[in-house]
């Protein structure tokens, strides 16, 4: 969804804590991990049962830029001291 510029990272996961009752949405989550394992795992399930898992193009931006998240202070959202302090504004569309 933020791939085809439907919704924003805080949009999805605020519908996906409201709705679902999740502590936090997939992207904060995946902020949390760390990118780069989010896209191996994403690489990984490509491989294993194709191509509807291929990773957005956002993630492998953001990997190779070395935005990995909350261990690196940006992913896609920007953290301080390990809080979630604002939302990165490279996550747009291709």
């Amino acid at each position: 969804m933020v791939e085809q510029g439907v919704a924003s990272p805080a949009d999805i996961d605020e519908g996906m804590a409201l709705g679902y009752g999740h502590p936090m949405g997939p992207i904060e989550l995946t902020d949390h991990i760390g990118l780069d394992v989010r896209l191996d795992i994403a690489e990984y399930l490509r491989e294993e049962l194709g191509e509807r898992f291929r990773p957005p193009q956002s993630l492998r931006r953001k990997v190779r830029a070395g935005k990995l998240g909350k261990k690196t202070g940006e992913g896609y959202y920007v953290w301080e001291d390990g809080e979630r302090v604002g939302t990165s504004g490279d996550w747009g569309n291709d």
